[in-house]
């Protein structure tokens, strides 16, 4: 049996797989609060008692590096090493992949109701994928093709500078510069990105923050929902939050498309994590696009680029595909 786990700063899911059901069919599954543990282990150890099943082997993603078996989460106070949990939940084997990866290793074996294409461009047989995924913090991967399959490469892409793309985005970047020092694209594109730029638009025109909605956001644990939703649900009666997602998916275009240079991702760009999913409709209303291939000479190259929207979960799957693979290559 195998124990997969997907390790975010918000929830941690957990689920158990056999071979011979394979990957999208869990004999259990259960989400945890991230926040609410010292550590990965109470958690396995809490959802095997609860589930009352035994594992052999296990392969958790998580929300960081992983550098010689050992995790350093982004937005969790933890240190996750293979060893150590091996050792404290009598495993046989785990397997730490950064969750990107995990994501990366699903994204060519999704199903088409799996996924849903944003651009249907002109996909390059083998070509190269770019993965991209705002959640609690950026992550960033892409696949290059070696012959015979897909090989999924992680990185820390989504800490790399934010560039401003016009005016009021440079000045954002200086009005978020005096909080964070070094802004980052996660610092824009991401839970928190949503948030901090709410902040930047609510500092420059205070009086359009109806007080009502001024009360919630100050009592929210996470203002981010909020914001979303209000921006969706009533966007003439909440126009910061509303210019808030129009200027996040302005933002997830441009990166998207910075990523799709960098890899020259002819084989598609999927678009992953906790908050593309609940953005349907403003992914698909022209702006994101725009942004995107919004890049001179290569503007036309990036309109060819696939852009699909990842409706799975996704890091799970892969962290339970690799961990399927890996127990059938042993």
């Amino acid at each position: 049996m195998l124990i997969a786990g997907d390790i975010g700063g918000t929830k941690t899911i957990l689920a158990l797989y056999c071979a011979e059901s394979g990957p999208r069919a869990p004999v259990a599954e259960a989400e945890f609060a991230s926040a609410d543990y010292r550590g990965l282990e109470p958690i396995v150890a809490e959802f095997l008692a609860r589930s009352n099943q035994r594992a052999e082997v296990a392969c958790f993603d998580v929300a960081g590096p992983v550098i010689g078996g050992r995790a350093y989460l982004t937005n969790l106070p933890w240190i996750v090493e293979e060893a150590a949990v091996r050792r404290s939940l009598g495993l046989r084997r785990v397997t730490l992949l950064n969750d990107l990866k995990a994501i990366a290793y699903a994204a060519p074996r999704l199903l088409p109701m799996e996924r849903r294409t944003i651009n249907a461009g002109a996909p390059e047989r083998n070509g190269p994928l770019a993965i991209i995924a705002p959640g609690t913090g950026l992550g960033e991967a892409f696949l290059i093709w070696d012959g015979c399959d897909y090989i999924a490469c992680a990185s820390e892409g989504g800490h790399a500078s934010f560039a401003a793309a016009d005016d009021r985005q440079s000045d954002m970047r200086r009005f978020l510069a005096k909080s964070f020092g070094h802004v980052s694209f996660e610092r824009v594109c991401s839970g928190q990105g949503i948030a901090n730029i709410y902040d930047f638009l609510r500092d420059a025109n205070p009086a359009a923050e109806p007080p009502g909605f001024a009360a919630r956001l100050a009592l929210a644990e996470d203002r981010t929902p909020l914001i979303a939703e209000a921006a969706q649900q009533d966007p003439a009666g909440h126009p910061l939050c509303a210019q808030t997602l129009e200027m996040f998916v302005s933002v997830l275009g441009q990166e998207a498309g910075n990523l799709a240079l960098k890899v020259l991702a002819t084989g598609g760009v999927y678009l992953a994590g906790g908050i593309p999913p609940r953005l349907l409709p403003n992914l698909t209303d022209g702006r994101f696009m725009q942004a995107f291939s919004a890049k001179g000479r290569f503007s036309e190259l990036l309109r060819a680029i696939p852009v699909h929207v990842v409706t799975a979960q996704a890091a799970l799957l892969g962290a339970a595909l690799y961990g399927l693979d890996e127990m059938r290559r042993s």
